[in-house]
């Protein structure tokens, strides 16, 4: 028996109960002490928090700017000729004559917002939405961007911000994990890294609940005869007896314990979550589930509401195949935005809608956007290359100042020329509304203190509520 003055809370647990069933149990009542597992001196918020989590509709491939949120007419007027500009190298041999958009646009709510017309639904939202068009950084191709969006880091590796967000918070559900990925049958092009723990415990990563299978078919256990269940239990009895201490204080072990833990819990919390059919016939139409466009996200929407109901700290989606490459037209950018726009705007919007509704959005942070947006020069006759040196996201809700467009980018789209806001500063704001300073959110790695803002970042207050 180890000596009892070196028991973690876990090896506690272990020790005093006999089963993995009695450990999980166990830890239902103690959520403080799990609040302060391995990480946890962050878990204090630095100032006052206006948000406590974040809904991300990532939309991988790039939406084009100048054909969503930020129109150029100069792009009508010049048409055909030749951009007059020093454009710099992005990831294919394009052309340089200029690409009119090949949608109408028009203005919407009492902020006269440019919307597209692939956003119907959107539109009826916008007085909700902080636009900001003044988005960049320097990474143009997919794979290094969708890092760079969702780590902070153009390589692979680094913790995703839902982990660092989950890591310096903790979550407010027993029963869910604190960050949870909603497939919708398509997922980014950097793959699981894009919502992995990185260097810090597992424990933080992101739980994808799958499209294809039930999400809780991973933690159903697969030996479903007593009796090797209970083999398994002798042998974990026989193990503990043999005072394996040293490696029950490994991270690695720990996370494992906090997952196979949270696995417990998730057995009978999630079929109460992704059970729809108490929802009211209203909801149910308000996000297109009877809509065969729109029905997949409109249902993953719905979820990640039901998710931050329930305490749920960071929840992320990807849009669903549409009949074309996800937001990617290098081709025909016009068949392909319209695509995968009718597939998202009806739940979008709902989401917004109906998070307002419950008196969520005030505590909830709605980010939207692509890793990059996309040249005004064509490319072919009918496409758009990769241009991450300006573009297009927005956000909604938790503390941002609703209604407004902030920073510019120049005649034609291509750069960011005013008010700029660098992927750094996002990531800065939104941990700054959840309270935290993004300076103080470390963890040291390799010899050095590694942060999801690297060593840059400034909090952009002229979009926050005052």
């Amino acid at each position: 028996m180890p000596d009892p003055r070196l028991l973690s809370r876990r090896s506690l647990f272990r020790h005093a109960t006999s089963s993995f069933a009695s450990v999980a149990l166990t830890a239902l009542a103690a959520r403080s002490a799990r609040a302060n597992a391995a990480g946890a001196e962050n878990l204090v918020p630095h100032h006052p928090a206006r948000a406590k989590s974040v809904i991300y509709l990532y939309m991988e491939g790039g939406p084009s700017q100048i054909d969503t949120f930020d129109p150029k007419p100069r792009l009508d007027r010049d048409h055909g000729k030749e951009i007059p500009l020093k454009t710099p190298n992005t990831v294919f041999n394009i052309g340089r004559k200029i690409l009119r958009s090949p949608f109408e646009f028009a203005q919407y709510g009492e902020s006269g917002a440019w919307v597209s017309e692939i956003f119907p639904n959107v539109a009826k939202v916008v007085d909700d939405l902080t636009i900001i068009r003044s988005l960049h950084h320097g990474v143009s191709n997919h794979s290094s961007a969708c890092y760079m969006s969702h780590t902070g880091h153009a390589m692979v590796g680094k913790p995703s911000m839902g982990s660092w967000i989950t890591y310096g918070l903790g979550s407010e559900s027993d029963e869910l994990p604190g960050f949870v990925v909603l497939d919708c049958g398509m997922g980014p092009s950097g793959g699981p890294p894009s919502w992995g723990s990185g260097f810090l415990p597992a424990s933080y990563g992101g739980t994808i609940f799958s499209q294809n299978r039930e999400p809780v078919d991973f933690v159903r256990p697969r030996d479903l005869t007593p009796s090797r269940r209970d083999a398994k239990r002798k042998l974990l009895e026989k193990i503990q007896g043999r005072g394996l201490e040293n490696l029950a204080r490994n991270s690695l072990v720990e996370s494992q314990l906090e997952s196979y833990e949270k696995a417990f819990r998730m057995q009978s919390a999630v079929p109460d979550l992704i059970d729809l059919s108490g929802e009211s016939d209203a909801t149910r139409d308000l996000y297109g589930l009877d809509d065969r466009k729109a029905r997949i996200f409109g249902e993953r929407c719905l979820i990640a509401r039901r998710l931050v109901e329930r305490g749920v700290r960071f929840v992320e989606l990807f849009p669903p195949p549409a009949k074309a490459d996800r937001w990617d037209q290098h081709a025909n950018l016009e068949d392909g935005h319209r695509r995968n726009a009718v597939n998202v705007d009806r739940g979008i919007a709902a989401l917004i809608a109906d998070l307002k509704a419950r008196g969520l959005l005030d505590e909830t942070i709605v980010l939207w956007g692509g890793e990059f947006g996309r040249t005004p020069n064509a490319q072919g006759a009918k496409g758009r290359d990769h241009n991450p040196f300006g573009y297009s996201v927005w956000v909604a809700g938790g503390g941002f100042r609703p209604g407004i467009r902030y920073g510019q980018t120049d005649d034609f789209g291509y750069f960011a020329i005013e008010d700029k806001v660098h992927l750094h500063d996002l990531h800065a704001t939104i941990l700054h509304l959840l309270g935290v300073d993004h300076t103080k959110l470390t963890f040291r790695f390799s010899g050095r203190d590694y942060r999801l803002t690297d060593v840059h970042g400034e909090v952009v207050h002229d979009i926050l509520e005052s």
